[in-house]
């Protein structure tokens, strides 16, 4: 049960997700206060694990035909729809009393974060390619999370992070899709930019918006009062130059082994990014 409580929560994937929040948290404070640190950790593990499991009970019929997730608790049986939802309901509340208990703006971007992912990304993926566009909203809500966690305001500096999180959405998603396209094919899951799958066109558009990343990686530093430094500056568009490289090469190959190296290059950038911004931050 605890295994396939990890799987349905997908806890290994919940610890990007939690660590980007708790990056945009060390963004605005100066020092660190332990109870809120444990708080936020909490409460971005168990809202993360409630969205992830709210989604497989939605999708636990067409995971069922895919190979990559046939064998997760509710197709193969191992665990029921009444089960799994007990326990993302569960995951829910204490997330959501969690981020309450910081601030309530903190609290209602949780509520907006597992709304929009479970039941308006989730059901869109059978219907269009632009579920993507819309899973990148509450992809990118984490480090705003964080931040607004710390400070219990909305401003342009959260905004920055949630900018950097947002573009890195699309060719983090477009490399898994081109690994899954046979997978969500038989799904009938439109994750691909185009309907010709794996293509020319979808690999110039997966490069197009790899390289938005990096003026997007630019906005911390080019705000009037600056959150990063110079190191910061260099460092962001470095790495989004390599995450860039890695996109150009699917790009002129169109093979498997350039998406994968595009999925796992999508894997390094962003906590790079985000750790070296709370390196380099200027406090105010």
């Amino acid at each position: 049960m605890h295994r396939d409580l990890a799987t349905l929560f997908k806890l290994r994937l919940g610890f990007f997700v939690v660590l980007s929040a708790v990056l945009g948290w060390f963004m605005a404070t100066e020092t660190i206060d332990l109870p809120t640190f444990l708080t936020l950790t909490v409460g971005g593990y168990a809202l993360t694990g409630a969205s992830n499991g709210l989604n497989q009970i939605i999708e636990r019929r067409i995971d069922g035909h895919m190979n990559r997730t046939s064998d997760r608790p509710l197709p193969s049986g191992r665990m029921t729809v009444a089960q799994a939802l007990a326990w993302s309901l569960l995951a829910a509340a204490v997330g959501l009393v969690c981020l309450f208990s910081l601030n309530p703006l903190s609290g209602w971007l949780g509520v907006a974060a597992i709304v929009s992912y479970a039941f308006i990304y989730t059901p869109l993926k059978s219907k269009t390619s632009l579920c993507v566009f819309v899973g990148a909203f509450p992809g990118a809500l984490p480090p705003m999370i964080g931040y607004v966690a710390a400070t219990g305001d909305f401003g342009i500096e959260p905004g920055t992070l949630f900018a950097v999180q947002f573009m890195w959405q699309f060719p983090h998603f477009w490399s898994i899709a081109w690994l899954s396209h046979d997978d969500y094919l038989r799904a009938g899951y439109k994750m691909m930019p185009f309907n010709a799958g794996r293509s020319e066109r979808s690999a110039q558009l997966i490069l197009l918006y790899t390289l938005f990343c990096i003026p997007a990686s630019m906005l911390p530093w080019a705000l009037n009062q600056p959150m990063v430094g110079n190191v910061a500056f260099a460092v962001a568009v470095a790495a989004g130059v390599g995450f860039s490289f890695c996109a150009y090469r699917l790009r002129t190959r169109l093979s498997m082994d350039a998406a994968k190296h595009l999925m796992f290059a999508s894997f390094l950038y962003l906590p790079i990014v985000q750790v070296i911004y709370v390196l380099d931050k200027i406090p105010h």
